[in-house]
């Protein structure tokens, strides 16, 4: 479970119970924590104590180790759920800001931000209209099938931070080590049998280096979609390549991924999109009321203010005024438009070219950047030596982790923070009393199999199957509260996803809005939960010694709002 980014938190109702770091005396282990090998000390690494085995109790002579073992799983069970109180749940809250790496709110003097999915959070009805018009686009421009009429948006189909093997036409997740989590990978609409996916990569499910994603999600057969409008452009994809394969036809892989993101690309770059919202801004932005108190107190605190948007400067404009009003320029020292990232962190080549009130281009050399005026493409290294903003006293928001983050953090030393709208639902998954169970029973149960595995009997054998069949359903039972395609963006089961391994990577933060900001002070400190490594995990007395089942500390919420 993620550790709380902080223990000043806000929005969390009455004061949540406080779970203590204690000793948990068990039957199979009759000491306390102390130092003498207690909870947290291997017994294996002391000498073997009479009737003991790998630290366990071990059956007493002639006795049925099957029994033996049931015993110590029922043990298990109960003492697990008497360890969970009433009330455990609703520990997280989702409007905190976590933290991945140390960073102090008080040195931190300008402020930067994209806009769409960062300033600008859009409702789920946007992704239909997305898929409705591309698919009309493969239909009529394309001359795909007219049957590809009859597919809808599907919500809730794909999740965010997937790979799509464009030569095998396989969606799937990936976690942090290059490997397909089985049950993930989806042809069409149609999950893939977990043998056929182990076949189609030679008889693993790691995806070698060469194959993966490069620095922006682009590998030389693999796109990893790390963009939240690219959720309708998996599902179009699934809906194309399901009629093709139930129809019976053939078709060029590498052709069609290419029609499907052409169309996609055209419902942005032709401003469809934007036409869309414009019309209906109340039915289209969310939060947008917060949006303005974010942004006005920084600047009352004397910060400065950018923005950096690939989205052109009517439709900035507009959305602007819509959330914070007309005079919104007011609160910015720096406004970019069409800045074509992540080649404007990259690029040289494109000078700034000054927009008009009307967001005509003028045609006269940029020399300074001036508060209040409209600057269109340029790249950041202009940036740079005209404002003299460096380091880490910039901290930069944004959604897309490659194309507003990466470069950032790794080639010029900002701070960054990334903006996770499924943050906020995934904590209230993580929230239910049906996950907080189904995650520590599962946590529980893997210490046992890891214990207990020394019984090789015929017997013990069938027992610990059953173990690990039982611990498999748990494992796909998690997993479904979240997705049942692809389960959670964060983890692939125990395993962090190479979403995660990017969020890591390319954030100081990252919360689910901006309005997350308004919890904590202009001057708050975050600082990193320290989580154990693996060889560190005996030293922390959350374990119990019983199943190796790491019990999270969790402070007690200071309520700030």
């Amino acid at each position: 479970m993620a550790a709380l980014g902080s223990a000043a938190l806000r929005r969390g109702g009455g004061a949540a119970p406080r779970l203590l770091a204690v000793a948990v005396s068990c039957p199979s282990c009759r000491h306390k924590a102390t130092g003498d090998g207690g909870h947290g000390q291997p017994r294996e690494l002391h000498p073997a104590a009479p009737g003991r085995v790998g630290g366990q109790p071990a059956p007493a002579e002639g006795a049925d180790t099957k029994t033996y073992l049931w015993a110590r799983y029922h043990e298990m069970k109960k003492l697990v759920y008497d360890l969970l109180p009433p009330g455990v749940c609703n520990l997280l809250n989702p409007a905190a800001i976590y933290a991945n790496n140390e960073i102090s709110l008080g040195d931190v003097e300008i402020y930067g931000f994209d806009y769409d999915y960062t300033l600008a959070q859009y409702s789920n009805l946007l992704h239909s209209m997305i898929f409705n018009t591309a698919r009309d686009i493969l239909i009529e421009q394309f001359k795909y099938p007219e049957g590809l009429g009859k597919y809808d948006y599907i919500p809730g189909f794909a999740i965010r931070g997937l790979h799509y093997d464009v030569q095998k036409s396989l969606l799937m997740k990936i976690d942090a080590f290059h490997y397909v989590q089985l049950g993930t990978a989806y042809r069409g609409l149609k999950p893939v049998p977990d043998e056929e996916v182990i076949e189609l990569y030679g008889g693993t499910q790691h995806i070698p280096l060469y194959q993966m994603s490069d620095f922006y999600g682009k590998g030389p057969s693999l796109k990893q979609f790390m963009d939240i409008f690219s959720l309708p452009e998996m599902t179009l994809l699934s809906s194309v390549i399901d009629y093709f394969i139930t129809h019976g036809i053939e078709f060029d892989q590498v052709h069609l991924y290419k029609d499907i993101s052409d169309a996609i690309r055209d419902v942005h770059v032709k401003g469809v999109m934007y036409k869309w919202i414009e019309k209906d801004m109340e039915r289209y932005i969310l939060h947008g009321d917060e949006i303005y108190a974010v942004l006005n107190r920084l600047v009352n605190h004397k910060k400065k203010l950018f923005l950096i948007t690939n989205s052109p400067f009517s439709f900035v404009d507009k959305g602007m005024k819509h959330m914070v009003g007309k005079n919104w320029r007011d609160l910015f020292d720096m406004v970019i438009v069409q800045a074509d990232k992540p080649n404007f962190f990259t690029d040289r080549r494109k000078p700034f070219r000054k927009l008009d009130d009307k967001g005509s281009l003028q045609w006269d050399k940029i020399n300074q950047l001036e508060k209040g005026k409209i600057y269109k493409e340029g790249n950041l290294f202009d940036f740079l030596r005209l404002t003299g903003w460096r380091g880490s006293k910039v901290l930069y928001f944004g959604d897309h982790l490659y194309s507003d983050l990466a470069d950032l953090m790794l080639r010029h030393g900002w701070r960054t923070g990334a903006i996770v709208p499924e943050l906020e639902t995934e904590i209230r998954i993580i929230n239910t009393e049906q996950y907080m169970h189904s995650l520590t029973w599962q946590q529980a149960l893997t210490g046992l199999l890891e214990r207990m595995q020394m019984y090789q009997d015929a017997e013990s054998k069938q027992v610990l199957l059953e173990w690990m069949k039982e611990r498999q359903e748990i494992r796909s039972l998690t997993k479904n509260l979240f997705n049942p395609q692809f389960g959670s963006i964060f983890r692939t089961f125990h395993n962090p996803t190479y979403f995660s391994r990017r969020l890591v990577r390319f954030s100081d933060i990252y919360m689910a809005s901006i309005s997350c900001l308004l919890n904590y002070d202009v001057n708050f400190t975050f600082y990193p939960r320290r989580t154990p490594l693996q060889h560190e995990a005996p030293l922390w007395m959350d374990q119990l010694c019983t199943g190796c089942m790491k019990t999270p500390f969790l402070e007690e919420m200071v309520h700030i709002r």
